[in-house]
C-alpha cells in the first residue's frame, strides 16, 4: 500500500477515534484543541513507523532489497572465486608493454607510471578519460630491440583493457628510454558487479543450495569468477562428465559476450579446485556462436529509430532466452520486435525456428535485413 497523504489522514482519523473511545465525553475532532493536536501528531508518528515497516519488508528479501541491504544478503550467501564474499568487486587489468631504449642498459624501475595515449592531456574532470598503469618489475632496455615487461592498471575496471598496440606515455620520462611504450594483452579488468547481476546470483544460490557437485553447483562456481555473467552446466560428453559453458557479457561486449581462451582457463582452474574428484572429466568451454540472421519486410514505420529499437529488443530477448543448444523460436522473435515502442506492423520473412546445430552452440543476433 503506498503511504501517501490520504493514508496519513486515515491514520490520524484512526488515532482521533481511539482517543474519543478511551476518553468518554472528549472530542479529538475539534480543530486546534489539545486532543486534536496530540492525536494528529501521534498519527503522524504511527504513519512514519508504518512507512518504515513497509520499506523494511522490501529489504528483508533479496529480490526487492536496495543496494545496501542487497550487499548484506550477498555477504551472507555468496563466496567468490577470490575468497571474498558478496558482490564481485572490480579487478585490475594486467598485461605487458614494450619499451624502446635509446641507450643500452637503461633500467625502468618497478612502479614507473604509464598513461594511455588516448585522451592526453589529462582531463581532470573525467577520472576515467585516461588510464594509468604501472610496471611490476625492473625492466632493462636495449637500443637494438624493444624490451618487454609486465604492467597492470592502477585503478580497477574494464577501462584498463586496451587493444594490442595501444600507445602508453611514460610520466615522468626516463632519460635513455623512449617516452612512448606499447601495450599488449591488457586483459582481466572487470567492473564491479551490478545490483541486477548480484541479485540473480543470490537468488540462484538460494534456489539451488550446494549439493557437493550437483549440476547447479557448477553454475554457481562459474558465476563466482569475476566477469562471468551467465553460465550453464550440462552432461555433453556422456555419463560421469560435466561441461560448463559461460558468458562474459560486460567484459567481452566487443565479442558479443563470448569469453576468450584466457577467460576459459581462469574459470576452468577455479572449477577444478572446487569440483569433486569423482567426476570423470570436467570440460569448461565458451559457447559456440550461431548467428541468427533475420529479414523483416513492410516495417511500419520504416525509420532508423524504429530499426534501432528493434535491434535493442532482439538483443534483450537473446540475453534472456538464448542458451547453449537452445532453439530460438520465431514466436520469441516476433514478440521481441513488437516490444519496440515505435513498431506498428511488420512481416517477419524468416518466419522459422532457429535450431542450434549442436548442444554447445548458442544463438547470437546476426544481420537484420529490411525489405
Amino acid at each position: 500500500m503506498p503511504w501517501s497523504t490520504p493514508t496519513l489522514r486515515a491514520v490520524r482519523e484512526l488515532v482521533r477515534d481511539a482517543v474519543n473511545a478511551s476518553l468518554p465525553g472528549a472530542d479529538a475532532n475539534v480543530p486546534n484543541s489539545v486532543l486534536r493536536v496530540l492525536s494528529d501528531n501521534q498519527g503522524a508518528l504511527c504513519h512514519l513507523t508504518l512507512q518504515y515497516v513497509d520499506w523494511l519488508s522490501l529489504q528483508l528479501l533479496p529480490d526487492t532489497a536496495e543496494t545496501e541491504w542487497l550487499d548484506r544478503h550477498g555477504q551472507i550467501w555468496l563466496v567468490n572465486a577470490d575468497g571474498s564474499t558478496g558482490r564481485k568487486m572490480a579487478t585490475l587489468s594486467t598485461g605487458t608493454a614494450e619499451f624502446q631504449g635509446l641507450v643500452d642498459g637503461t633500467v625502468i624501475p618497478t612502479g614507473t607510471q604509464l598513461q594511455s595515449a588516448v585522451g592526453l592531456p589529462v582531463d581532470f574532470s573525467s577520472p576515467n578519460s585516461v588510464v594509468t598503469f604501472e610496471t611490476l618489475e625492473d625492466i632493462t632496455t636495449s637500443a637494438s630491440a624493444p624490451a618487454t615487461g609486465n604492467i597492470r592498471a592502477v585503478d580497477a575496471g574494464s577501462f584498463g583493457n586496451l587493444p594490442d598496440g595501444s600507445g602508453l606515455s611514460m610520466l615522468p620520462t626516463i632519460p635513455g628510454v623512449s617516452s612512448t611504450a606499447f601495450a599488449y594483452s591488457l586483459t582481466g579488468g572487470t567492473d564491479t558487479e551490478t545490483d541486477d547481476e548480484l541479485r540473480a546470483r543470490i537468488l540462484q544460490r538460494i534456489r539451488n543450495p550446494p549439493m557437493g557437485g550437483a549440476q547447479a553447483d557448477y553454475v554457481s562456481w562459474a558465476l563466482a569468477v569475476p566477469g562471468v555473467t551467465r553460465a550453464w552446466a550440462n552432461v555433453e560428453q556422456g555419463i560421469g562428465t560435466m561441461t560448463v559453458r559461460f558468458m562474459m557479457d560486460d567484459l567481452r561486449a566487443d565479442n558479443d559476450g563470448f569469453p576468450l581462451p584466457p577467460d576459459v582457463a581462469a574459470v576452468g582452474a577455479y572449477i577444478d579446485k572446487m569440483r569433486p574428484v569423482t567426476v570423470k572429466d570436467c570440460f569448461v568451454a565458451a559457447p559456440i556462436k550461431s548467428f541468427v540472421d533475420l529479414t523483416i519486410a513492410d516495417l511500419n514505420p520504416n525509420t532508423d529509430e524504429c530499426k534501432a529499437e528493434i535491434e535493442v529488443q532482439l538483443k534483450d530477448m537473446m540475453f534472456r532466452m538464448a542458451a547453449p543448444g537452445q532453439t530460438i523460436y520465431s514466436a520469441w522473435i516476433s514478440a521481441a520486435i513488437m516490444q519496440a515502442p515505435s513498431v506498428i506492423s511488420f512481416d517477419l520473412v524468416t518466419n522459422n525456428d532457429f535450431v542450434m546445430p549442436n548442444i554447445g552452440s548458442m544463438a547470437v543476433l546476426g544481420t537484420i535485413l529490411y525489405e
